[in-house]
């Protein structure tokens, strides 16, 4: 068995987002969001490949009993019957788009076989940010992959610092910046240093990249003034970390979390907009949180967070959150449903 190569899944990725055909361990895979109907005509001469989709998507289209349903980002397959063109699979892999396809049917589900791999088409999926939905082939892979590159891929100990500069910021003026980068992955991650070391354990706000919040300044959340009160806070405290991390959406990405967006105008909330879209409740690895404070030196911290999820991802990976300091803001009425749902669905503690 050959070593891991996380540069195979920096390949895959790339050939995704082409809409090239790739293979994981064997099984050969077109991505529905980036492919077109001249390319499934290529790659399934005989108008047979299954559709793989996630079981989070198969429950909205009642494929998928409870028990499956319970673990959204795992694989289901679809028997390609004769109505299964390319449209009917986009129509079958979008959830944007229910309201205004009907779908046609029946559908079914045939079993499994390449679980594994199957499973990690769609964990492959959610890295590139693209829908988690493949067609099944068997010839013309552009990029081999295994599942254990992928898992490399992902592996936050490849994480080290690239590079760091003084940066004062407004609400924390005595500050340094600290960008942290693996080899393949195309996100680079940062550390917002404020105030001077003083032997105690910093303050330690995770934020999670928010394009729409934290630049747009968009209302629909509150990752935006969380951002600016976590600055002010940390300052206020004497000494702490400000870790930025490259996990937009929860982990799905800028373009699913716009169509998560898009389902909430339609009426979901934002656990059901992802589950809806095939993707864990919570996508992100906070074990990269953990990784950048080892590498600051940090093993014990005081966490700014409502979420406990954060405070047991940095627990399992080996940091020692000593107390949790709670960090909410008041809600507007754009956010309020979306700040209740993180209450009531999430666990969140305000």
């Amino acid at each position: 068995m050959t070593n891991p190569d996380p540069r195979s899944a920096a390949r895959a990725i790339d050939a995704l987002r082409r809409g090239w055909p790739i293979a994981i361990d064997g099984l050969t895979l077109l991505p529905v969001e980036t492919a077109d109907a001249a390319r499934l005509a290529a790659f399934d001469t005989e108008a047979t490949a299954p559709v793989l989709i996630s079981s989070g998507r198969a429950a909205t289209l009642k494929l998928a009993n409870q028990i499956e349903a319970a673990v959204p980002d795992a694989p289901v397959l679809i028997d390609r019957a004769p109505w299964i063109d390319f449209a009917a699979a986009t129509a079958l892999s979008d959830p944007q788009l229910d309201l205004a396809t009907p779908l046609k049917g029946p559908f079914r589900t045939i079993p499994v076989r390449e679980a594994v791999a199957a499973g990690a088409a769609l964990r492959l999926a959610r890295i590139a940010g693209l829908l988690p939905a493949f067609f099944i082939g068997t010839v013309g892979a552009e990029a081999q992959v295994t599942s254990a590159d992928i898992d490399a891929h992902e592996d936050a100990t490849r994480l080290g610092i690239a590079a760091r500069a003084r940066l004062p910021v407004a609400g924390a003026e005595d500050a340094e910046i600290v960008a942290f980068r693996s080899p393949e992955s195309a996100g680079d991650h940062v550390a917002l240093l404020i105030g001077q070391p003083d032997g105690k354990p910093p303050l330690v706000r995770l934020h999670s990249e928010c394009l729409t919040g934290d630049v747009l300044g968009s209302l629909k959340c509150d990752c935006g003034p969380q951002l600016h009160a976590a600055i002010h806070g940390i300052e206020a405290s004497g000494w702490g970390i400000l870790l930025y991390l490259r996990q937009e959406g929860r982990g799905i990405g800028l373009v699913n979390k716009l169509r998560a967006y898009a389902l909430q105008d339609q009426g979901f909330d934002t656990v059901d907009a992802n589950t809806r879209l095939g993707f864990a409740i919570d996508a992100r690895d906070f074990g990269v949180a953990a990784r950048m404070l080892d590498l600051l030196g940090q093993t014990e911290v005081r966490l700014m967070t409502n979420n406990p999820a954060k405070v047991a991802g940095l627990e399992a990976a080996g940091i020692g959150v000593i107390e949790r300091v709670a960090h909410a803001l008041p809600p507007n009425p754009h956010n309020a449903r979306y700040l209740a749902t993180k209450r009531d669905r999430t666990g969140h503690q305000f």
